[in-house]
């Protein structure tokens, strides 16, 4: 999350919203951010019903919480661009950004 951040000025230049969800309460949310630093785009709370959104986007785990997954939705809502990271992995900024040039 901190790596979004860090590249915000980027993200904005391609002309791209960065949000985060995860199943978490708003009060995880805000209280796990200020550990971060700070976060400063959205952090959305898929709290209740629980993972309803990432039962939709079919990133809802066993265990019941989300894997890492990264989407690019295009300005018409379609889903343009699908990763798999693993929860215990850490995605490639770079791909991400490949991605939203092609997208231009």
């Amino acid at each position: 999350m901190t790596a979004y951040e860090s590249e915000l000025a980027r993200f904005d230049s391609l002309d791209t919203q960065v949000l985060g969800i995860s199943v978490d309460s708003v009060p995880c949310h805000q209280a796990w951010q200020k550990t971060l630093g700070g976060i400063s785009y959205p952090l959305l709370s898929d709290f209740w019903p629980h993972g309803k959104v990432c039962k939709l986007y079919d990133t809802l785990l066993d265990k019941g919480y989300s894997d890492r997954i990264i989407f690019i939705v295009d300005k018409q809502g379609l889903i343009v661009y699908k990763e798999i990271v693993g929860v215990r992995n850490w995605p490639d900024n770079e791909k991400v950004f490949r991605q939203l040039e092609r997208m231009r």
